[in-house]
Order: C-alpha cells, then sequence, then structure tokens
C-alpha cells in the first residue's frame, strides 16, 4: 500500500468534499470584450528635397530601434533575359559598401548586437537594420552605405551566383518548389509575377548588369524610411537628413507588362517526377490590386478556407480524411495583381480524391451561407493575433512600409483591426465568389505521372512536363534503359576513404571497395556519421554490369534499418526498414520491372570512375531507388573543370551535377585517368564526402 504524506492526505481529503469540477467553470465560454483600436505611438511623416519619405514611429517600450528602407525595385522590375537581378543585388548590398568589405560591415554590425540585411521580393527592395536605441548612429550610417554606396565586388558577386545556382538545383528536387515556381507561371503568364529566375539567367547577369539596376531602382523619389522604436522624432529626421539628404536622382518608370491569362476553366499541370510516393498539390487563381476594398473580406474568406489548422481545409483533409499533414490556403496582396492558393501534400493514391475534396470546399464558401460562429472565431482569431504583429520595432517598420508603397491608406496599420472586425459572413461569401474560383483554378500537382495521369483526367484537363517544364507525352514516362556508356575495361579492383565533412567539421567516414566477385563485381561501402548512421551496403553486379543483389543494415538515430532486393529476369524484389520522410518505414515491393541497363543507386558512385567523361559529358542513366522500388531517369552531367585542393593533393576534377532523384547533387570526379570521385555531396547543404584515401 502506497503511504501517503499528511499534506497529499489532507489534499485528497479536501478534494473529495469538493463540488465537482464542471460545477466550478462555465461551460461556455465569455462573450468577447469590445473591440478596442491597437495602440501605436503616433506616426510624425515628412518629405525630404529629394522626395524621399521619412516616417518616425516613436516609442519608448524597448530600448531598441528599428530602420526599414524600401522602394519599388523587386523582381517586377527585373530586365527580360536577366531574370534575377533584383536578388542579386539585394544580395550584395551589404557585401561591400562605402570603406567597408564584407567582412568589416558584418563584424560593426554584429560588434553591436544588432542585424543588417535586403531582400527583393516581387515588388519591392527592402533594406532593415535593427540596433539598440543607443548605437543608432551606426545603423543609419550602414543602412545609408547599403543603399547610396555598394561596391559590388566581383569576387561576392561570383560567389552568390554559385550559391544561387546551387540552390536553384536544390529546387529542382524540392516538389514544392517545383509546385510554386509551375503555379507561379500558370496564373501570371508572360506577366512579370510570372518569371523566375534559372540558370542560363543567373549566369548571364554581370557586375554592369547588377550596377545598372541599382542605378534605376534604388532611388530617394519612390522610396520610403521607417524609423521605428526609441527616439526623438526631432533626432530622427536629423540623422536621417544627414545620412541620405544627399541621396539623388529619379528611378526609371514602371516598365510595360503583359496582362496576366483569364482563365474561364480549370486546368491542371502535371509535373512528373519518377518514383514519387507524395503528390504536392497547389490549386489557385489571380485576385485583385493590393488597393481593392475586396481585401478585408477576402481575408476573412480565405481565414475559414484554410488560414489556420482549425480551419476547413485542415480540418478535412487531414483530420477527418487522414489524406495529409497538414493543408492550407492564403491570399497574398501584391501591387499590381494579387492571387490565391490552396495547397495540400499527400499520398500519390489519394491524390485524385484529395484535389476533388479541396476544390469541393473552395465552391462551398460562395455556395453556403457561412455559419456565423464558425465566421466570428476565424475572425477572432485574426483580430486578436495582429497586435502581435506589431509588438517590435521591426514588425512595426516592416508593416508601415509595405501599406505605404502598396498604396494603402495613411491609416491602415492603426485601423487594420477595426475593418477587419467590421466584415460580414455575407461580404466574406460575396469577396469568395469573385477571388476563389474552383471553376476557373489553376492547378498544379508535382508527382508520379504514370500513376496519376488517367485519375486526374477525371477531374479536368491534364498536361505532363517535366520538372524543366518540357511537355511530355505518355512513352516519355517511361524509364527508358539500353546500353550503358561506360569503359568495362578500365574496372578494376580499387578502395576509397573519405572523411564527412558537416559545416567545414568531421563528422564520419565512408570506405568503400570494389572488387572481382567471380566473372562478375561486388561494390562494399561501409559508412558512420556520428552517431547518427551506420550503415553497411553490398551491392553485387555481372561482368556486363547487370545488377544481381543488394543487402543493407545498420542503424539510423538508434533504429534498426535493413534491406534486401535481389534482380532476376528484368525485375526487382526486394523487403525491408528505411528511413524515410516521416521516419522509419517499412518497404516491401515484388517484381518491380527494370529496363536494361539499370543502376542499383547505392552502386553509382562505385561505377561512376568507368564513365567515359570528358569535357561537356552528359549521361542519362536508369537508377533503380532501392529503398522506395522505383526506376528513376538520373542525369549526370559535366558543368566545368575545377582544381581542388584536397589531403591526398591538388586535384584537377570535373564538376559534375546529378539531378532526377530525391536529392541533387555534385561530384567532382578526377579528369585524369582512373577518373576516381574525388569529392561529392547534397547540392546547397553543408555536408561533404572528401577523399582521404
Amino acid at each position: 500500500m502506497r503511504v501517503l504524506t499528511p499534506l497529499a492526505g489532507a489534499l485528497l481529503a479536501a478534494l473529495a468534499g469538493a463540488a465537482p469540477v464542471a460545477a466550478q467553470f462555465p461551460t461556455q465560454p465569455p462573450a468577447p470584450m469590445p473591440l478596442e483600436p491597437a495602440q501605436f505611438p503616433p506616426f510624425a511623416e515628412t518629405i525630404l528635397e529629394n522626395g524621399l519619405r521619412v516616417i518616425v514611429v516613436s516609442s519608448n517600450k524597448q530600448p531598441v530601434l528599428s530602420l526599414t528602407l524600401a522602394m519599388p525595385g523587386g523582381s517586377f522590375y527585373d530586365p527580360a533575359g536577366k531574370v534575377g537581378v533584383a536578388d542579386m543585388m539585394a544580395g550584395l548590398l551589404t557585401k561591400g559598401a562605402g570603406t567597408r568589405t564584407a567582412d568589416q560591415i558584418a563584424a560593426a554590425i554584429e560588434g553591436v548586437g544588432g542585424s543588417i540585411g535586403a531582400s527583393a521580393g516581387s515588388d519591392f527592395l527592402t533594406l532593415n537594420t535593427a540596433v539598440l536605441s543607443g548605437d543608432r548612429q551606426l545603423a543609419f550610417e550602414l543602412l545609408a552605405d547599403a543603399a547610396l554606396r555598394p561596391t559590388f565586388p566581383e569576387s561576392e558577386l561570383e560567389l552568390l551566383r554559385k550559391q544561387t545556382l546551387s540552390a536553384l538545383a536544390l529546387e529542382k528536387a524540392q516538389p514544392a518548389a517545383i509546385a510554386s515556381r509551375a503555379f507561379s507561371k500558370g496564373i501570371y503568364g508572360d506577366h512579370p509575377y510570372g518569371r523566375s529566375a534559372d540558370e542560363s539567367s543567373v549566369a548571364a547577369i554581370t557586375r554592369a548588369d547588377v550596377v545598372a539596376f541599382h542605378a534605376q531602382r534604388v532611388r530617394p523619389n519612390q522610396a520610403v524610411l521607417v524609423i521605428a522604436g526609441m527616439i526623438d522624432t526631432l533626432e530622427a529626421r536629423q540623422l536621417a537628413t544627414t545620412a541620405f539628404g544627399a541621396w539623388g536622382g529619379v528611378a526609371a518608370g514602371t516598365p510595360a507588362t503583359r496582362a496576366a491569362p483569364q482563365r474561364m476553366t480549370s486546368e491542371i499541370l502535371l509535373v512528373h517526377k519518377p518514383g514519387a510516393v507524395q503528390s504536392n498539390i497547389v490549386v489557385g487563381n489571380t485576385t485583385w490590386t493590393a488597393t481593392d476594398s475586396r481585401g478585408y473580406a477576402l481575408t476573412l474568406a480565405n481565414q475559414v478556407l484554410g488560414g489556420a489548422s482549425d480551419a476547413r481545409l485542415f480540418q478535412i483533409l487531414r483530420e477527418q480524411k487522414g489524406w495529409t499533414y497538414g493543408a492550407y490556403s492564403g491570399a497574398p496582396r501584391r501591387r499590381v495583381l494579387g492571387y490565391f492558393q490552396a495547397t495540400a501534400e499527400v499520398r500519390t493514391e489519394v491524390t485524385d480524391s484529395a484535389l476533388v475534396e479541396l476544390l469541393s470546399q473552395m465552391r462551398r464558401l460562395s455556395a453556403e451561407p457561412m455559419p456565423v460562429e464558425e465566421f466570428d472565431r476565424q475572425k477572432q482569431t485574426l483580430v486578436g493575433r495582429f497586435p502581435l504583429e506589431i509588438e517590435t520595432a521591426q514588425q512595426v517598420a516592416s508593416q508601415v512600409a509595405s501599406a505605404r508603397l502598396l498604396g494603402l491608406a495613411t491609416d491602415y496599420v492603426q485601423t487594420y483591426r477595426q475593418r477587419l472586425a467590421a466584415v460580414t459572413p455575407e461580404q466574406a461569401r460575396a469577396a469568395s465568389r469573385m477571388g476563389i474560383r474552383a471553376d476557373a483554378a489553376y492547378i498544379v500537382v508535382v508527382g508520379d505521372a504514370t500513376k496519376l495521369t488517367e485519375r486526374l483526367q477525371k477531374v479536368a484537363p491534364v498536361t505532363v512536363v517535366d520538372v524543366e517544364g518540357k511537355p511530355l507525352a505518355s512513352a516519355d514516362l517511361e524509364v527508358k534503359g539500353g546500353k550503358l556508356d561506360l569503359d568495362l575495361s578500365r574496372m578494376m579492383a580499387a578502395s576509397d576513404s573519405f572523411t564527412v565533412m558537416v559545416q567545414g567539421q568531421p563528422f564520419g567516414y565512408q570506405v568503400a571497395s570494389l572488387e572481382r566477385d567471380g566473372a562478375g563485381w561486388v561494390y562494399r561501402e561501409r559508412s558512420q556519421l556520428a552517431t547518427v548512421i551506420q550503415q553497411q551496403t553490398e551491392v553485387r553486379f555481372g561482368g556486363d554490369v547487370a545488377m544481381r543483389s543488394t543487402t543493407q543494415s545498420g542503424r539510423f538515430q538508434g533504429q534498426e534499418m535493413k534491406l534486401d532486393v535481389r534482380y532476376e529476369a528484368g525485375a526487382a524484389t526486394g523487403e525491408g526498414v528505411t528511413p524515410g520522410a516521416q521516419g522509419m518505414q517499412p518497404v516491401k515491393y515484388e517484381k518491380v520491372a527494370v529496363p536494361e541497363g539499370t543502376i542499383d543507386d547505392n552502386a553509382v558512385q562505385g561505377l561512376l570512375p568507368y564513365f567515359n567523361w570528358a569535357p561537356n559529358a552528359s549521361f542519362t542513366v536508369a537508377v533503380f531507388a532501392s529503398g522506395k522500388g522505383a526506376v528513376e531517369p538520373r542525369t549526370y552531367k559535366v558543368m566545368g573543370e575545377e582544381e581542388l585542393t584536397l589531403p591526398i593533393g591538388t586535384v584537377k576534377t570535373w564538376r559534375v551535377t546529378s539531378t532526377g532523384g530525391e536529392q541533387p547533387g555534385t561530384y567532382w570526379i578526377e579528369v585524369a585517368m582512373p577518373h576516381r570521385v574525388m569529392k561529392f555531396g547534397p547540392a546547397n547543404a553543408p555536408v561533404e564526402f572528401v577523399r582521404v584515401r
């Protein structure tokens, strides 16, 4: 029998004699209190002689200061053929300005515990710095240098170009990024909002292009400077005049644009991602300008549909159907033309059902009156959340700058809650009828077209493309095999040893070997990444590189993983437990057809040295992803030469990109025979395998 302390016994006795819990508390939530305006400090606005609007929002709540300088200069203004200039310019503004280098700028701002940065959105270029109020002089100085006196060092431009190209390569393997780019292009067409940077446009950008864009767009007559935080209004104006008063010039005019397409019926763009076990769905349409009075009502309608985890899409597609981990919607404002979109990531086998349900919920918004209780709950969420979005000086500065540049009312931020609270269910329903158009929607689905095309054709007309946007016919969906472009006469026993580096620090190792196995070969690989992964792999194949078997064992984050695959008569049968997007997951497949010349994905690294490498060489290979039982085309392409300094010495290599799988990668392959792999790793991630022997 458990013995209670006197205190615990007394407490239990007291609780036993108390009234039931239900009788002590109300069963209904209290009615909401009357809405009060959000408390803002007074705004003080002035215009300098050069046209720069200066808005001071003085507040003594915290000893911090935020400066936000914004102007029309986003990707909307990118010149034809040079899409990405705005982003590149923004990325370089703090990489050398005034008399400081990038390192000196970073040291100056970090030395006072502050931050500085610049970014280009679809409409606007924004520079921001935040400091303790005592460091206000430095903040104005650094921000003015970045905006007025950037040096655009060639070395920083090339570094940013390399990072941008790596990020673009990574996006091609990320379904959400693929869907987003395709959706923007679909709803906006040739309008600037529909353009996205690609490898060719980024490669074409020169320092002269960046300098010219800066000269055309970074000018005071269309800019707004918001100074928010602990500072006296008069002092703020004096500092702004000193820092920006000599800034001159007039921004170039707004370029002529083509109208976005007007869609009368729904259509589906199916982006083929071979072997994908999930589908990314994006559904939506264009809406209206940022200043349209229906914006408040559409915001409420969107909130009811998919603005939160208690909204309809999440509750129905996830909680009721169990088809997804999340489904949401949004209706972002843009200066010229906004858009609505709803998104969900679902299992392949329920893609068509999820899409039909999502469209049904979009139609329901305008077809049925919105229940008052549901509508009021979502309205209270938005109204109550807004004060949390303007708590800091930086948040206030960002909200005010964005509102002014979008052309919204001068009291937009101060009156936002009241205007939102005034929206009725009928107004939200009317806005949804015009702004959420299920029967004239553009639909993007990224997934395995071999499994989805026929199902989706029952929902709307389907166009199938690859991740580059190239149209695909039914025959193109088949992964084609064939004779591999390998020099088998060079194959020989070999062993490799790599150190795994994460963010420049040793994190583990990998050792591999290729040995004779009778008339064939066996490739073995053993890896350990700290305590995260311990893995042993063995792939056996014939002298003609025909796959025979793959076995794998080890542990992933402490959990057992294993895989056993057999290749017979042009088919693969496998079973095991492997890491997946949601943790360890069982894998089982039987007699999956594999074309002639297919390589098990675990054997690729061992066979790469025997490809016929040459400048500009490109090989597309059928690769069997044995961890999920699917054949995928992988392309290995020489992008150029690069000299590497490694623990084994300095080596001239070909830099080879790998695309087509779940994760794009880069290999550095020795130019000289025997074309050993010198280094490799996933694109745009701080992980590298570096040869040490």
